[in-house]
């Protein structure tokens, strides 16, 4: 296209995550070009400021970070899914799952709005797979955690090593009594009607980015 656009300076957009070197190319142009977060349910959610540093809340709405497949509240700066509230009298919302991963940010934004931020859009949260003919879902994985206190947080990687899908339950521990592993892998059975094997960490290894099921698995 050959249009004119010398005039552009100024563009909000959304649908999907800005990348930097998008953000930088168009300011190459001499766009300044920040973000919103939206979905067709809600409307608007956050929004970019001129500091661009994360997305301030809808002053409408409210918003919960949960661990996936739960209604459970994440720890502080934990990723999970963004559930929303929002007392809209045509059309009201409450804990509404986005099906999106975010996180809360500490502090308030340099522009001087007050309102909580979120870093923006950091995935899907919405991790069901199919091992061996049967679906596996967060929600499952979130009951194996609940059955065992000791668990303080778990992931189920699946891989294909070996021409097979395998599944291992990487769990972040306290305190582990004896047999602990083989009464999580009974769980596993009982729970997803599948066989998997279980890995013991201290607490802190797994990666905090909202993955209750992590599928590494690589097709030919």
């Amino acid at each position: 296209m050959e249009a004119d656009v010398s005039s552009l300076e100024l563009g909000t957009v959304g649908g999907e995550a800005l990348s930097g070197s998008l953000r930088g190319e168009l300011a190459d142009r001499g766009v300044s070009v920040l973000q919103v977060y939206a979905t067709a349910d809600v409307g608007l959610i956050a929004y970019e400021s001129s500091a661009q540093e994360g997305m301030i809340i809808e002053e409408s709405i409210i918003v919960e970070i949960v661990r996936p497949g739960t209604g459970d509240l994440v720890a502080e700066g934990e990723v999970g899914e963004v559930l929303v509230t929002t007392l809209n009298p045509h059309y009201p919302l409450i804990r509404f799952a986005t099906g999106d991963l975010s996180t809360f940010m500490t502090g308030q934004s340099p522009c001087g709005r007050t309102n909580r931020r979120v870093l923006g859009w950091m995935g899907r949260a919405d991790q069901t797979a199919k091992v061996r003919g049967m679906f596996v879902h967060p929600s499952q994985v979130a009951e194996i955690v609940a059955r065992h206190p000791e668990i303080v947080r778990g992931c189920l990687v699946i891989d294909n090593n070996n021409n097979a899908d395998n599944m291992v339950l990487r769990c972040e521990v306290g305190q582990i009594p004896d047999g602990f592993s083989d009464l999580v892998s009974k769980t596993i059975r009982d729970v997803c009607k599948l066989r998997g094997e279980v890995e013991l960490l201290s607490e802190g290894v797994l990666p905090n980015n909202g993955k209750v099921i992590d599928d590494c698995r690589i097709y030919d």
